[in-house]
């Protein structure tokens, strides 16, 4: 082999070697989420390996859309030493989340994405995509949406069907108002939100005086559970409810899809369209 063969087999070897290297996949990010509702758009979104942990409230039934499924996940409990300890390259955390963790987080120069709680579809939607970039998956976040949205369309009622008057009950009276993104999701499957008939903004009280002296037409109710161990709880099967069932239909609508979006918006809408279909089989 000629000095000049010798050289171009070389030059061709260095060259494969190149591209070979360049085509190396870059390290994928690790993930930490300090929330719930982000739990549930992560799991979706990350692949399992990326996923550092979730927040201890992802294993809460009560909480969490992802309850089951988050038992094979590690989880923290908000500290800074947890967080840190796991050297995650993004953590994703809520407005409520641990201002001490946030804060020992930024002086280390930790990348971490702060989320508000999304007021409507649109927000949500930004929401998923930022996590789903943080994840590097931009594509399994749009596939997100696209699932999301199939869902809402399949839960809307038919073309010039009347709405139904309907007020979310929770623990202690707890309901959603105009302008959260429950309302919206109420709205896209055939109910007028009447929060505001009980004096209620965005979130608020309503207490069992007033809804019994003024029933809505459908009361999306959240489950106690069997215990009932507060009074707060025992509210939602309280006897005096029974006496304006002949005005009042209870539906079921478990307090957990109460805040989140992302995937929990398919239970939602799921969940509305089943009580709207209650409530007129009731008054077939």
């Amino acid at each position: 082999m000629t000095v000049l063969s010798r050289r171009a087999t070389l030059g061709a070897g260095l060259a494969i070697g190149a591209v070979g290297l360049g085509a190396a996949a870059p390290r994928k990010p690790r993930l930490v989420s300090l929330n719930p509702c982000l739990d549930g758009v992560l799991v979706e979104v990350a692949d399992r390996d990326q996923i550092a942990a979730l927040s201890h409230y992802a294993r809460d039934p009560q909480q969490s859309s992802i309850a089951e499924r988050a038992k094979s996940y590690p989880i923290t409990y908000e500290s800074a030493e947890e967080v840190i300890a796991l050297r995650p390259d993004v953590v994703l955390s809520a407005a409520h989340s641990s201002p001490a963790t946030r804060a020992a987080l930024k002086r280390l120069g930790v990348r971490a994405e702060l989320f508000k709680v999304p007021n409507s579809w649109t927000e949500n939607q930004a929401d998923i995509r930022r996590i789903a970039q943080a994840a590097g998956h931009v594509d399994r976040g749009e596939a997100l949406i696209a699932r999301i949205d199939r869902a809402l369309a399949a839960s809307a009622p038919p073309p010039g069907s009347r709405p139904l008057e309907a007020l979310v009950f929770q623990p202690n009276g707890f309901a959603a108002g105009e302008g959260t993104l429950v309302d919206e999701m109420m709205k896209r499957a055939g109910f007028t939100n009447v929060a505001s008939r009980y004096g209620l903004k965005k979130w608020g009280n309503v207490s069992l005086e007033r809804l019994l002296a003024d029933p809505p037409q459908v009361l999306l109710a959240g489950q106690a559970r069997p215990d009932a161990p507060t009074w707060a709880e025992r509210m939602l099967s309280h006897p005096a409810l029974a006496k304006v069932s002949h005005r009042m239909t209870r539906a079921t609508f478990p307090e957990r899809l109460l805040y989140c979006g992302g995937p929990t918006l398919i239970d939602t809408a799921a969940t509305l369209a089943a009580a709207r279909r209650q409530v007129l089989k009731a008054r077939a």
